[in-house]
């Protein structure tokens, strides 16, 4: 199995990220609608449907960073509310670390993932336990970097990230939202889980299926 992927012709990835986006529209925002507005899926599908345009408009098919990018400027300027700052500042750091370089591989997509991160904690502040999109991501990151440093493979890096997120993600059923609309709620938002952690985690298990069966093509 390869180890690396070719930057130029990765942009697909992004693609994959728009058509699960999509299909997940109404799961999202039905999550939301316990605790909050009820339009995340709505936000995030015209957000990443925009991107989709974007792309489109391109002269040739995007590589990753480029379509990172479209993603990024897609999410900051076509929904409101506290998501478009936040997940567009994760595509634009994760478009970032990787302009420039030709291959991608399990050292800098774990370089990009730290850097999406923290760019998602210097926008909205929250901490692990705040009910939000960080209480998916910090565990992702954290399985992701042990991995990487026990010289896992990128898969094996990719499996315990997704595994890790998808553990966070449901811990937040219990936690009572700190941050935000559902915050108001108090113990009223215990029992649900966060539309946002669900959206993150949703996120990097695609991200790490379409890398993963581009790597064993």
């Amino acid at each position: 199995m390869r180890q690396t992927l070719e930057m130029a012709r990765a942009g697909h990835l992004v693609s994959d990220l728009i058509e699960m986006m999509n299909a997940q529209r109404a799961y999202l925002s039905e999550i939301d609608g316990a605790i909050g507005d009820g339009d995340h899926g709505i936000n995030m599908s015209k957000g990443f449907s925009q991107a989709a345009v974007k792309m489109a408009a391109r002269a040739q098919p995007p590589s990753l960073p480029q379509a990172l990018e479209d993603l990024a400027l897609s999410l900051l300027e076509g929904i409101g509310g506290s998501m478009g700052p936040l997940y567009g500042g994760f595509f634009l750091a994760f478009s970032e670390v990787l302009e420039g370089q030709s291959q991608l591989t399990a050292q800098n997509f774990g370089d990009a993932l730290s850097a999406a991160l923290s760019a998602v904690q210097e926008v909205g502040g929250a901490v692990v336990g705040d009910k939000t999109l960080v209480d998916t991501l910090v565990p992702a990151f954290e399985a992701y970097k042990a991995a990487l440093e026990r010289g896992e493979t990128f898969e094996q890096c990719l499996k315990a990230m997704t595994e890790a997120a998808e553990r966070g993600k449901n811990s937040t059923i219990a936690l009572q939202a700190k941050i935000g609309r559902a915050s108001r709620l108090g113990a009223r938002s215990v029992g649900v889980l966060d539309a946002g952690a669900t959206s993150s985690f949703l996120i990097l298990e695609r991200m790490g299926r379409s890398i993963v069966t581009d790597l064993q093509a």
